[in-house]
């Protein structure tokens, strides 16, 4: 099992002493900057805080994020930063985007949180960037302002609509030399964050189930709205290492069978809540069921403050590329897929959008 960085609420936990500090950091993650020479905004001069924009307010998450930045009793793991502006485009074709983005906007315009009409003037008036819009589809091309703006950026799930869109955003940000990653919020709660960091030794098979697809979604491919969430729970038990990914259907429910090296098994289950277990060298556990929104609020206030990102690019790649099997196997009636050749072909694929880069 490759070995993995701890990435318990203590790595991210610290009081923000420098109150000016606007995080910008580089490829490594070394701060470079302090944001003395930004301006907060003239209804708060007084304040000195990092400040949060936000991209598509069609999704629950801007509500609830916004909610724990912008506490005035926020505990040290998430103060010293502030959601001042958002753009709020966000998905005209998924009809739950469309039904929630109303409320959304009314309810960031009641925070006297200012809407702008352009990504490129939201990255003019932020130090660090959420994006939220709920396709994954035009991720790429809204991160892309983001990136040559040099702000870090967090991507919720998915992170895009493709595989080779996820290697272009990877890319891009290298290219530019921005930190960022993306993640489900599943992956940082308690019980799962123990057995990630080793509580019962190298995981030899374990287990995680989350609600599979929205009915009506039918734009992306098949895991990548819900079922993520439980996938990503078993990376983050299991971690990289998944050679095969088998699809099938027990009791009319997906289930999605991976074997990793060393004869180390996975498998996501279509349920209606969240949860799972882990067998490991040194015992068994739970890997829980509360949906963590402020975990995950610290975990990118984290890597806002570090640079430092809790889920590194070739496991977010990877979990695409078992999404992506699990499709293609279904597709073959249940026979095994191998993830190396889809993320080959995806990084072919990745590089007309990063030549156009150049242009």
């Amino acid at each position: 099992m490759r070995a993995r960085t701890p990435i318990g609420v203590a790595m991210v936990v610290g009081l923000w002493l420098a109150a000016a500090l606007a995080v910008r950091t580089d490829r490594e993650g070394q701060t470079l900057a302090a944001a003395e020479d930004q301006p907060a905004p003239a209804s708060e001069a007084s304040a000195k805080f990092v400040r949060v924009g936000i991209i598509g307010l069609d999704t629950t998450h801007c509500a609830t994020f916004t909610k724990h930045l912008n506490d005035p009793d926020a505990k040290p793991d998430v103060s010293g930063f502030r959601v001042v502006a958002a753009y709020p485009k966000g998905s005209p074709d998924i009809e739950s985007s469309l039904q929630r983005a109303p409320a959304a906007l009314q309810a960031m315009r009641d925070r006297n949180i200012e809407i702008v009409d352009s990504i490129e003037e939201l990255v003019e008036k932020v130090d660090v960037v959420l994006l939220e819009t709920n396709d994954g589809r035009p991720h790429l091309e809204q991160v892309l302002p983001v990136l040559r703006a040099k702000k870090p950026i967090y991507i919720d799930k998915p992170m895009a609509g493709s595989l080779a869109d996820v290697v272009a955003i990877f890319e891009a940000g290298k290219k530019y030399g921005v930190p960022l990653f993306s993640s489900s919020c599943l992956r940082f709660g308690e019980e799962i964050l123990a057995v990630h960091n080793g509580s019962i030794g190298e995981v030899r098979r374990a287990t995680a189930t989350s609600p599979f697809r929205p009915k009506k979604e039918t734009f992306h491919p098949d895991p990548y709205f819900h079922g993520i969430h439980g996938i990503e729970t078993l990376y983050a038990a299991m971690g990289t290492g998944c050679r095969e990914v088998a699809r099938t259907v027990e009791d009319g429910k997906v289930k999605i069978v991976g074997k990793w090296d060393g004869g180390r098994v996975g498998t996501y289950l279509e349920a209606e809540g969240y949860g799972g277990s882990a067998e490991g060298t040194r015992g068994t556990a739970k890997l829980g069921s509360r949906i963590p929104y402020r975990e995950q609020v610290v975990a990118f206030v984290g890597f806002f403050r570090t640079g430092v990102v809790p889920v590194e690019p070739e496991e977010t790649i990877e979990i695409f590329a078992f999404m992506d099997a699990a499709v293609e196997s279904r597709r073959r009636n249940g026979a095994p897929v191998r993830l190396a050749p889809l993320i080959e072909q995806a990084r072919a694929d990745a590089r007309q959008p990063l030549a156009e880069l150049d242009k």
